[in-house]
C-alpha cells in the first residue's frame, strides 16, 4: 500500500510538472485606458499645398524696345508708382517737344489773328451805323460785315490747331508711357527678366514669354491648399484651420477657411480636388511665411469636448475593440457605437465605459478575444 501511495504521488507529480510547463502562457500586451477629452473630425489636403501672396504680378512694357533705365533688382522693395525699367523712347520724346513747340506756335498765333478778328468786327459795326444814316453804300457795309465774318473764322481755326498741337501732346505722352513700367503697388520684387541695354518684347498672344518684373505684394499673404472631392462639401468658410509647414517644423499655425472655390480642379483623372484658401488668424505668423512655401492645413470640420474617447488606431474592422477582463486576464471583443473621428481619436457613443482598458498593440500576432494575456503597460 505505501509502495502504491507512492507510486500514484510520483504520478501526480509528473503529471503537475508537464502541466506547468505545457501550460499556455499569457501573452503580453499594451493597454490603454479609456477616458475622457476633446475630439475632432477634420479632413486634410491630398496633395501639398503653398503660400501665396493676395496680389501678385508678372509686369512687361506693353511695346518692345531696348531697356535704357533698370531701377531695380532682386529683393527690392518698391513703392506704387515707382519706375522700375524704361526702354529708349528718344524719338517720342522729340516728337513730344515738336508738338509742345506747335502748341506754343498756335497760341502765339492766335493772338494775332483774333486781334485782327475783333477788329474787323468793329469796323463792320462802324459800317452798319453809317449805312443807316446813309454815309455809306450797301455794299461797302456788307464787305465790311463780310470781312469780319471771315476774320472770326480763321480765329477759331488758330484756336482749334492749339487744340490739336495739344492733342498731339497728350499722344506723344502716350506713347512714351507705353515705355515706361512701373509698380501697380507696392511690394518686392521676386524676379527679373533682363538687363541694362537688352532688348525686351511683350507676350505675343498664345506665346508664353517670361515676364519682365515679378512683383509681389508680401503684406498679404494665405495657404492655397487641394481638397478631395469627396471632403470639399463637407468645407464651409470660417472653419478653422491647423496648418504646418515643413520650413517651420514642430510649429502649427492657426487661421480659418476665406474661400473654397466653386469649381473641381482634374489634375487627373483619379485625382479630383477643390481649392481652399485659408487665411492665418495671427499677424505675427505672417511674418515668417514666404510665398512659395509648402504646407499642409487640417480643417476642422466638428469638435466635442469633454466625451469618451479612445485612440483610433486602437479600432478593429467592423468597429470593434479588444478589452481587457482583470478577472480572467483574458481579451473581450466590444462592439461600440461612435460619433465624430480623427486620425487621433474617435468619440465613443456606447459599447464601453470609462476606466475600462482596451488593447493597443493590435499588430502582434495572436492578439485576439479569447486569449490570455498580461498587462504590459497602462497608458492614460
Amino acid at each position: 500500500m505505501r509502495r502504491l501511495l507512492i507510486i500514484i504521488a510520483i504520478i501526480a507529480a509528473i503529471g503537475a510538472g508537464a502541466w506547468y510547463f505545457t501550460r499556455p502562457k499569457p501573452m503580453p500586451v499594451a493597454l490603454v485606458e479609456v477616458g475622457k477629452g476633446r475630439v475632432e473630425s477634420s479632413v486634410a489636403n491630398t496633395r501639398a499645398g503653398s503660400v501665396e501672396a493676395c496680389q501678385r504680378t508678372r509686369l512687361s512694357p506693353i511695346v518692345g524696345g531696348r531697356i535704357v533705365y533698370l531701377g531695380v533688382k532682386k529683393g527690392d522693395h518698391v513703392k506704387k508708382g515707382q519706375v522700375l525699367i524704361q526702354l529708349w523712347n528718344d524719338d517720342q520724346q522729340a516728337q513730344s517737344g515738336l508738338a509742345q513747340t506747335q502748341v506754343e506756335s498756335a497760341r502765339k498765333h492766335v493772338g494775332e489773328v483774333c486781334a485782327l478778328a475783333d477788329n474787323a468786327e468793329r469796323e463792320a459795326a462802324r459800317m452798319a451805323k453809317l449805312h443807316a444814316r446813309g454815309f455809306m453804300s450797301e455794299g461797302a457795309e456788307e464787305k465790311a460785315r463780310y470781312e469780319a465774318k471771315s476774320r472770326r473764322s480763321a480765329c477759331e481755326a488758330v484756336k482749334s490747331d492749339i487744340a490739336q498741337a495739344q492733342a498731339r501732346v497728350k499722344v506723344t505722352k502716350v506713347e512714351q508711357g507705353r515705355t515706361v513700367l512701373t509698380a501697380p503697388f507696392d511690394g518686392v520684387v521676386a524676379d527679373i527678366v533682363g538687363e541694362l541695354g537688352e532688348y525686351t518684347t511683350p507676350s505675343p498672344p498664345g506665346v508664353a514669354t517670361p515676364p519682365a518684373i515679378d512683383l509681389i505684394d508680401d503684406t498679404c499673404l494665405y495657404i492655397e491648399a487641394p481638397m478631395d472631392e469627396v471632403d470639399a462639401p463637407k468645407i464651409k468658410v470660417g472653419q478653422a484651420v491647423r496648418i504646418t509647414l515643413d520650413a517651420l517644423p514642430n510649429q502649427t499655425l492657426l487661421g480659418h477657411v476665406r474661400r473654397v472655390a466653386p469649381y473641381v480642379v482634374a489634375v487627373e483623372k483619379q485625382a479630383r480636388t477643390v481649392d481652399i484658401e485659408v487665411s492665418l488668424d495671427s499677424s505675427a505668423d505672417l511674418k515668417k511665411l514666404l510665398v512659395g512655401y509648402s504646407a499642409d492645413v487640417e480643417v476642422v470640420l466638428d469638435s466635442h469636448d469633454n466625451v469618451l474617447r479612445v485612440p483610433t488606431s486602437t479600432l478593429l474592422e467592423g468597429g470593434k475593440v479588444l478589452v481587457y477582463q482583470p478577472s480572467t486576464n483574458k481579451l473581450e471583443e466590444h462592439i461600440i457605437k461612435t460619433g465624430i473621428t480623427n486620425w487621433e481619436y474617435t468619440e465613443i457613443l456606447d459599447g464601453i465605459k470609462q476606466g475600462d482598458r482596451i488593447v493597443t498593440s493590435l499588430e502582434r500576432e495572436g492578439v485576439k478575444a479569447g486569449v490570455l494575456v498580461t498587462p504590459e503597460a497602462t497608458a492614460k
